[in-house]
């Protein structure tokens, strides 16, 4: 059995996993009475709206130390690429192109610009992207996608 077999089969095997798991919290939601029900669900509200504020105070969190919004070209990835291996030498452009203009060594990209280059497929990453790239005080760089003005 290959890899990704082994792993496909994991996948199966956690989705059914979750199907039980989640048929047995409907039982159990069900025998109990409806107020019940409703106080629960007023309680997980309010837990969303904290945990989104905890990922946007995350990025704040940081210190900057430099930030600067890039429009980084990707044609050369167009020209030079075979079409199979357009998308992850856009990802890998990207990192080469921030690492280069804000000098420093270790670059990580958020999962938004992540999907943004592979939004149309591994054949066909955009021509240029936009990102502000957020540098903190042990020199690590974050790139995130560049708010609309």
């Amino acid at each position: 059995m290959s890899e990704s077999e082994k792993k496909e089969e994991e996948l199966v095997e956690a989705a059914e996993e979750e199907e039980t798991e989640s048929e047995a919290e409907e039982t159990v939601s069900e025998t109990k009475a409806p107020e019940e029900a409703e106080e629960k669900a007023v309680e997980t509200a309010p837990a969303a709206e904290e945990k989104e504020e905890e990922g946007e105070a995350a990025e704040e969190e940081i210190e900057v130390v430099e930030e600067k919004i890039y429009t980084i070209p990707l044609r050369h990835v167009w020209v030079v690429t075979p079409r199979g291996r357009r998308a992850p030498r856009a990802v890998r452009d990207v990192r080469d192109f921030v690492s280069r203009h804000m000098k420093a060594e270790e670059v990580a990209m958020s999962n938004e610009v992540n999907s943004a280059i592979w939004s149309r497929g591994i054949n066909k990453p955009p021509r240029k992207i936009t990102v502000r790239a957020v540098k903190d005080k042990e020199g690590k760089v974050i790139v995130y996608p560049a708010k609309a003005a």
